[in-house]
């Protein structure tokens, strides 16, 4: 079935045609191309302003000229009719998919917030989703935002207005990834004020936006180009290690993750040794590390090492066993 806009494209050809038409069969009954031209136009456009054909109209101009109204009119009413369906149904489509993207977002929690759709915010989004994070993407741009998959907000991520309609108030996180500095940390500001418990990654382009950006309230400040400066110095000086890194926390095709795991109050993991847990053997996983509640990580913990509420997790492990774990956990 051919779209409004292909019907369109259509019509439109069909009056050129009309019109080419209509213009030789006044020329071939003896007027003058402007005069066959005029008479075209005034005919199929039903505004039949001045007949020029003379005061005797012959028979054959009459048949012509009847023909050429009733297949000429219909053709323009009808092209005239898809041009305003087609504004109609875009306008329609438009407010329809707008309202429907809002009551989605209305409906979201624990989701994380994107500011700005460069290369960055692309690639953060993407990977996001991957991992199964729900995702609102904001962008000053409209234009940048047509065509993607996940939720947008469309305006100034500067402004609480365009963080509340991105569903700030029950996000898990933020991304700051706008292209300059004082912009992401007009972004943190905002995000920090609306939300204390709001957990916010900014971006930074020069070293000295770092600790501005950590004043504004970002809990990480991340430099994508020290970050990536790194990344390829670690695959010279140690490609394997820089590869398993890759594998475990980038690599999609790989049935081998790292994740963290919180202890929590009411888990069976807290008061136990880690050899009494002995996770290894119960979920399959390796444990790398675990962070203590001052934020220190203590890497290959002793076996007798006491599990805490609080305590972070950092295992290694395949997809089935890591969930082995949520459920060993529990």
């Amino acid at each position: 079935m051919k779209t409004t806009i292909g019907r369109l494209r259509i019509a439109i050809a069909m009056v050129v045609t009309i019109f080419v038409v209509g213009t030789i069969g006044y020329v071939v009954l003896g007027l003058a191309l402007l005069d066959a031209m005029y008479m075209t136009i005034t005919t199929i456009t039903t505004v039949g302003y001045r007949e020029i054909t003379g005061p005797d109209v012959t028979v054959p101009e009459k048949i012509f000229t009847m023909i050429l109204i009733v297949v000429g009119v219909s053709t323009v009413l009808y092209t005239f009719t898809l041009t305003i369906q087609s504004v109609v149904e875009g306008q329609l489509r438009e407010f329809v998919g707008r309202r429907r993207m809002d009551k989605k977002i209305s409906q979201m929690h624990d989701h994380v917030i994107v500011c700005g759709w460069g290369r960055v915010g692309k690639a953060v989004a993407t990977d996001l989703h991957h991992s199964g994070r729900e995702v609102v993407v904001v962008d000053v741009d409209e234009n940048r935002l047509r065509g993607i998959a996940l939720p947008t907000v469309a305006g100034d991520a500067t402004e609480d207005s365009v963080l509340r309609a991105a569903g700030i108030e029950r996000a898990f996180g933020l991304i700051a990834a706008l292209d300059g500095d004082a912009e992401n940390l007009f972004v943190t500001l905002s995000s920090r004020a609306a939300r204390p418990d709001l957990f916010i990654v900014a971006r930074a382009r020069q070293d000295e936006s770092v600790a501005k950006l950590q004043r504004a309230g970002a809990d990480r400040v991340v430099n994508p180009q020290e970050l990536g400066a790194a990344r390829m110095a670690s695959f010279v000086v140690q490609p394997n290690v820089a590869e398993f890194i890759d594998i475990t926390m980038h690599e999609r095709s790989m049935d081998f993750r790292m994740q963290e795991l919180e202890i929590s109050e009411h888990s069976s993991l807290a008061g136990v040794t880690l050899r009494e847990a002995n996770l290894r053997q119960r979920a399959g996983v390796l444990v790398l590390a675990l962070r203590g509640d001052d934020g220190t990580f203590n890497t290959n913990p002793d076996p007798d090492t006491v599990l805490h509420a609080r305590n972070v997790i950092i295992a290694v492990g395949t997809v089935d066993a890591l969930e082995k774990l949520d459920e060993v956990s529990t």
